[in-house]
């Protein structure tokens, strides 16, 4: 019999599905006093990777200068049989090429603005300012209570 662990594990395609679906990851960096930092990040999914953006004074930039790895949690649900999440440990590369930073706007533009050629505008305009954030996992954990189907 599957242990409770793999009965509720996502496969790689559910996984996918889930980026797709959720709008909004968690990133957890190390502060400069070791500890953790958490803060909301809006993310592309794409072929395994999550990309964003942030402005590259925030101490989430500061953070992954430092030290280029993060912890990524996202999570739905509210009753215990529906819960669904995924924490992803990943290597982050941060891209200052304002070029490549405009693209990450785009890219979130798309996703979240309908592709707006106005909202393109704006963000294109903030690029200089901003840091792209390539997330791409090393590790995956994920979980879907829906799974159990009612048992626990």
């Amino acid at each position: 019999m599957a242990s409770r662990r793999d009965q509720i594990r996502m496969t790689e395609e559910e996984l996918h599905a889930f980026l797709q679906e959720q709008r909004t990851v968690i990133v957890a960096t190390t502060g400069p006093n070791g500890r953790p930092h958490l803060m909301p990040l809006w993310y592309v999914a794409d072929a395994g990777e999550l990309r964003g953006w942030t402005f590259a004074k925030s101490q989430k930039a500061r953070n992954l200068e430092r030290d280029p790895r993060a912890t990524l949690q996202l999570e739905s649900g509210v009753e215990y049989g529906e819960l669904r999440g995924a924490m992803l440990e990943c290597d982050v590369e941060v891209e200052r090429d304002v070029e490549r930073v405009e693209s990450y706007g785009d890219a979130l533009v798309d996703r979240y603005g309908g592709g707006s050629p106005e909202m393109k505008d704006f963000f294109r305009a903030q690029a200089p300012k901003r840091v792209g954030l390539r997330f791409r996992p090393t590790r995956a954990v994920t979980w879907d209570h829906r799974k159990l189907g009612g048992t626990y």
